[in-house]
Order: structure tokens, then C-alpha cells, then sequence
């Protein structure tokens, strides 16, 4: 008997189809993803119905390379996890359809993973040393949490957004100041030749929950700069607007997520999401977390993207506590965290 666990994960909540093969929770043997970034840029956006048949195309081909690649059969696998929520439904039931033919095929445990706890379960696979309980900030172009991670598998989420998620707004911003999609890199790129401090973007609070957040009140304010720069017939300086409304993002992430850290007593902080790939935003945490004592923790870019190792690390601790799914799982587009 083997005294390790292989897992086949998939992941296909939004544009990227991928499948990976984690061993123990913590070792990826491989990482595949299928991107549609080209296709969707086409549309300023992802089209929910382009990537659902995309992952059709896909879904076979990136898991049998994942096998390949970690040189592995399904006699092989000990388990089989996918992305059941939250995300685009149609591109939801793909994986979902998928993980659970190969589960019943092949008659392995199938385990429905939540994609923000995959998220978070990244930070696991690079910093082999990390152990919950700790603070987390995941964000992208979807979420915006910070979340209390008490053990593997148990959250607290102790604040969300209220409105548009911080990727979301890079995604406007960009394309307000006609830089196109994705606006997350975009922003980053233009903003190394900008003056961060040209432009005075608003930091929002939110009165009932000082750990929420709010994105919609800065992102209105650029577009209102822009269009206050048309009517005056003054020129934009592209560059001073991303890196303005950059560090205005930035600043709100970091401190909320500081302030969260030193009232609940953790020093341990970590980042997951697309945006936590951003490089202001993980220079602006660390100079924070370096001046209070704290430990930082982040995946590497490629982990920070949708990929399907980060399903396998969460689903190997799930496993553990017991958490199988049975062949009813179903694609839950607005799944919360901590429901099953």
C-alpha cells in the first residue's frame, strides 16, 4: 500500500481549463493549464458561453497530459477533486461533469473543492512550513475576501467586498484608460512609468465593518478624472492615472489586511488571487508585515491564476477530515465559504 496520496484535480470556474496531479497536499507532479485569455480579449472580457464550450474542448486533453506529465495511470490516483463554486456555472459543470465520469470510471473518492479555499490551499504548496491558523487576503477578478484561516478547511471570512472586487476594477480602469483586457497586468506594466502620487484617488470605508471593502467608489473617481480631463480639453497621462489608482487599491488591501492581523493577534499573513501577483501589492505588504515582526506568505504567479493545483492541495485536506463528495455534486455558482 501506498503511504502517499496522489490527487487529480480540475479546475475550470472561469477562463482557464486546468488539471493537475498533487501528491500529499503539497507536491504538484504536474500543472496543466489551457488559457483563453486571446480569446476573450477579443470581447474586453470573459463570455460565459465561449468558455464553457472552450472547457469541453479542453477538459480531456489537459487531464490526460497531467497524467502524463506526473507519469502517472489512474490506477494510480488515489482521488479525484474539482472546482464545484463558486464561478460560471456553465463553465462549472464542465470540470464538475468530468471529475465525477473519472470518479465513477475508475471508482475513486470524488471531492468537491470550494475555488476560494484552493485559492487560499496555494500557499501551501511553495511554503511547505505554513500552517493554518493564519490571516489571508484573496483577491482577483472575482473575490475580494480576507479570510481567518483557523485549521485546513475552516474559515472565518472577516471581510468582503461590498461591490466590484479589486481585479474587477483593474479590468474598468483599464479599459476606461483604453489599455484593454486583462487590466491586472496592464495597470502593473503602465504604472512602473507613472507617478503614483499625481493623481489623490479615494481610500473607501466602510462604516459597519472596517475589514469590508469597496472598489467602485475608486474606480468612479478615475472615470470622473477622465472625464473631467475631456471637458477641459487636458491631456491624460495614462501612466499617473494606473499607478494613482493603483496604490489607491493597494493601500486599502494592505492596511485592511494589516489593521485585521494586529487586532485578531495573528503574525502570520498570507495572499492568494490573481491580484496578489501584482508587484506593488506584494512590495506594499511585505515593507508592512517587515515593520510589525509579521511572516508573509504568497504562491508564485503561475499559482496565483485559476490552476487546478491548488484544488489538489485543498481537496487532500479535505479528504483527510473526511469531506467526500458523492456522484450528486453539483456546479453551485454563488457557493459561500465554509458551505458544503
Amino acid at each position: 500500500m501506498r503511504k502517499y496520496m496522489n490527487i487529480l484535480a480540475i479546475e475550470s470556474s472561469c477562463d482557464e481549463t486546468a488539471a493537475a496531479i498533487v501528491r500529499d497536499g503539497r507536491n504538484v507532479l504536474s500543472n496543466i493549464i489551457s488559457s483563453q485569455i486571446d480569446i476573450h480579449k477579443l470581447y474586453g472580457g470573459v463570455v460565459p458561453e465561449i468558455a464553457s464550450r472552450k472547457h469541453i474542448e479542453k477538459v480531456i486533453q489537459v487531464i490526460d497530459e497531467a497524467l502524463c506529465e506526473a507519469k502517472l495511470t489512474m490506477e494510480e490516483v488515489d482521488a479525484v477533486a474539482v472546482t464545484y463554486g463558486p464561478g460560471l456555472v456553465g463553465a462549472l459543470l464542465v470540470g464538475v461533469s468530468a471529475a465525477k465520469a473519472i470518479a465513477f470510471a475508475h471508482n475513486k473518492p470524488l471531492i468537491g473543492v470550494h475555488h476560494i479555499e484552493g485559492h487560499i490551499s496555494a500557499n501551501y504548496i511553495e511554503n511547505k512550513e505554513l500552517e493554518p491558523p493564519f490571516l489571508c487576503l484573496v483577491v482577483s477578478g472575482g473575490h475580494t475576501n480576507l479570510v481567518i484561516v483557523k485549521d485546513y478547511g475552516e474559515y472565518e471570512v472577516l471581510g468582503k467586498t461590498r461591490d466590484d472586487a479589486a481585479g474587477e476594477a483593474f479590468d474598468k480602469v483599464a479599459r476606461a484608460i483604453g489599455l484593454g483586457y486583462p487590466g491586472g497586468p496592464k495597470i502593473q506594466k503602465i504604472s512602473e512609468e507613472g507617478n503614483k502620487e499625481a493623481i489623490a484617488f479615494p481610500r473607501a470605508k466602510v462604516v459597519d465593518n472596517p475589514f469590508d471593502f469597496s472598489f467602485s467608489g475608486v474606480k468612479s473617481a478615475v472615470l470622473n478624472y477622465l472625464n473631467s480631463c475631456e471637458m477641459k480639453g487636458e491631456e491624460v497621462n495614462r501612466a499617473d492615472v494606473a499607478a494613482s489608482f493603483q496604490e489607491a487599491v493597494v493601500d486599502v488591501l494592505v492596511s485592511h489586511t494589516i489593521e485585521g492581523a494586529k487586532r485578531l493577534g495573528f503574525n502570520k499573513i498570507a495572499m492568494a488571487g490573481g491580484v496578489a501577483s501584482n508587484t506593488a501589492l506584494r512590495t506594499g505588504m511585505k515593507e508592512e508585515c517587515e515593520k510589525r515582526g509579521f511572516s508573509l506568505y504568497y504562491p508564485s504567479p503561475v499559482l496565483c491564476t485559476d490552476n487546478a493545483a491548488m484544488i489538489g492541495a485543498a481537496a487532500y485536506y479535505d479528504y483527510k477530515k473526511g469531506l467526500i463528495s458523492d456522484l450528486t455534486l453539483n456546479a453551485v455558482p454563488s457557493l459561500k465559504l465554509g458551505q458544503r
